[in-house]
C-alpha cells in the first residue's frame, strides 16, 4: 500500500437529512473521515445505518427529498453540494462509483460499447475507435472472454457476475484518483465474489486509487480493506486498522458484529450470537448512544449522553465505557 500524505477525500461533519411524511429524519450524523491515495477504507454496517448515503452525499447523488450539510473535500476543494457542472466534470473521471446492482446501473437498452466508450469521449475527449480499443483492454483486463466480440452484447446477455465486471471497467475506464463501491458483491455467490474482490483488489492497488467500500459482509471488509469504520444509526461507532477492528473490537456493536460472523480460523466458534433487538429506525437528531436500545451492557448515562468519539493513533471508539 503507498499512501500519500495528503487525504484525497476528507469528510468533516457529514450530515444527510430526508424530509418524509413525518417530517426531517437524520441518516447520516456527523460523520468525519480521511481517506489517502492507495488506501482502501470500508465502511460496514446493518442495512439502514447510512453508509451508501455518505457515498451518494460525496457523489451528489443525493434523492431529491435529501439535503446535506458539513463538507466532503476531494483534493483540497469543497464538493458537497457542489454545482452539478463541477460534479458533472470530477464523477467519472476523477470520482467513479461501482453500484450495488448492475441490472440497475447499466442501461438495458443500450450495447455495452456505447456505455463504456461515452464515459472516455465525453471526459478524455476521445475518438469512438480509440475509445472502443481502451474499453476493449480494460474488459481483458476484469477478464471478460472474448472482450473484442462481447463488448457488442447488451448486460443482460452476460451473467450477474460478468455484468460487475463491466461495472468495474467502466469505472476505472478514466483511472480515477478515488473509487466508490456500494456493496460490489452482494448479488454474487461465494465463489465469483471472491473472484469480484481479488480483481478489484489488483486493479485499485496498481492504479495506487484510494477506496471507499460499504457493506454489511465483514468478509469483504477483512479480504479487501485496510481500515473500517464502524456505522450505526448514522454515526461512527468505532474506527480502526483492519487487524486491529478484528483482533480486539472496543465498541460493543463492532463486538456483536465479530461474534455474529463465522470465523474458520476459530474450531472452538460452533454457536454465533445476534444482536439483540432491531435496527434503530430513522428519526430525527437524539440523545444518547444510538445504539444503547440494543445494548447489553448500557448504561443510565447512555440513554442520555451521546458519547463522543474518542482515541489516537488512528483508533477511535464513541462509547462511555471505553472512554471512562
Amino acid at each position: 500500500m503507498r499512501q500519500s500524505a495528503a487525504p484525497i477525500l476528507s469528510a468533516r461533519a457529514l450530515c444527510v437529512d430526508f424530509k418524509l411524511e413525518q417530517g426531517w429524519v437524520r441518516a447520516v450524523d456527523s460523520v468525519s473521515f480521511d481517506v489517502r491515495r492507495g488506501e482502501v477504507l470500508g465502511i460496514v454496517g446493518e442495512s439502514g445505518s447510512g453508509k451508501s448515503q455518505i457515498l451518494m452525499a460525496a457523489m451528489g447523488l443525493t434523492a431529491a427529498n435529501g439535503r446535506c450539510s458539513g463538507s466532503v473535500t476531494f483534493e483540497g476543494e469543497e464538493v458537497l453540494n457542489a454545482a452539478p457542472e463541477r460534479l458533472d466534470r470530477i464523477r467519472g473521471s476523477s470520482m467513479s462509483m461501482i453500484f450495488q446492482d448492475p441490472m440497475t446501473s447499466l442501461n438495458p437498452y443500450m450495447r455495452v460499447v456505447d456505455q463504456l466508450t461515452e464515459v472516455l469521449v465525453a471526459h478524455q475527449g476521445k475518438s469512438r475507435a480509440e475509445a472502443i480499443d481502451i474499453a476493449v483492454e480494460m474488459l481483458d483486463r476484469v477478464r471478460i472472454p472474448d472482450a473484442r466480440r462481447r463488448i457488442s452484447l447488451y448486460p443482460h446477455e452476460f451473467s450477474g457476475g460478468m455484468r460487475q465486471r463491466v461495472m468495474i471497467a467502466m469505472a476505472l475506464l478514466c483511472r480515477p484518483a478515488l473509487l466508490f463501491a456500494d456493496e460490489p458483491t452482494t448479488a454474487l455467490d461465494v465463489t465469483v465474489q471472491a473472484q469480484i474482490l481479488d480483481l478489484l483488489n489488483g486493479l485499485v492497488r496498481e492504479l495506487n486509487a484510494a477506496v471507499v467500500i460499504v457493506t454489511h459482509d465483514l468478509g469483504v471488509i477483512a479480504r479487501l480493506c485496510d481500515r473500517v469504520i464502524v456505522l450505526y444509526g448514522g454515526r461512527i461507532m468505532e474506527e480502526a486498522p483492519i487487524e486491529q477492528l478484528f483482533g480486539a473490537p472496543h465498541h460493543p456493536y463492532s463486538q456483536g458484529l465479530l461474534a455474529a460472523t463465522p470465523r474458520l480460523d476459530d474450531d472452538t466458534a460452533h454457536d454465533l450470537r445476534t444482536i439483540p433487538g432491531t435496527p434503530r429506525a430513522l428519526a430525527g437528531q437524539a440523545s444518547g448512544c444510538p445504539f444503547a436500545p440494543r445494548c447489553e451492557r448500557r448504561m443510565e448515562r447512555c440513554m442520555a449522553e451521546t458519547p463522543l468519539l474518542r482515541g489516537e493513533h488512528g483508533r477511535t471508539a464513541a462509547c462511555h465505557l471505553v472512554a471512562g
